[in-house]
């Protein structure tokens, strides 16, 4: 009889187990749901390549071939991404463009440019 008393005292103040457990889950799913995140949450590093290759491409309308390189910074991540400019036939005539792409911690992109363009069958005299 003791059982049944203290569940009914549960179930009659609303502190069920039930409620407490939807309590925490809806602080969880708040803080998933937050726009910003924390230094201790950045963006991960393929994250960061993704975004970067999505909004380059929308941006820009041009299709992104790979990405050479990227590092974070202070501010979040600084790529450079290798941008097809122009298709052509052979496709070692393609012309190629590398680009610098800067995200904030985020994932936004912040700025690009254009560092150089190439055909894509020959060799970097630069490097």
């Amino acid at each position: 009889m003791t059982n049944t008393s203290h569940s009914s005292d549960n179930e009659s103040d609303g502190t069920s187990g039930e409620t407490a457990k939807k309590g925490s889950g809806t602080r969880k799913r708040a803080a998933a749901e937050s726009p910003r995140r924390t230094r201790s949450q950045s963006l991960r590093p393929t994250e960061a390549l993704r975004e970067a290759r999505e909004q380059l491409m929308e941006l820009t309308g041009k299709s992104v071939d790979s990405v050479s390189s990227f590092r974070a910074t202070e501010d979040g991540w600084l790529l450079e991404v290798e941008v097809l400019e122009l298709s052509r036939v052979p496709d070692t005539m393609s012309l190629l463009a590398s680009y610098e792409v800067a995200l904030d911690d985020e994932g936004t992109l912040t700025g690009y440019r254009r560092l150089r363009r190439y055909e894509r069958g020959r060799s970097d005299e630069r490097r």
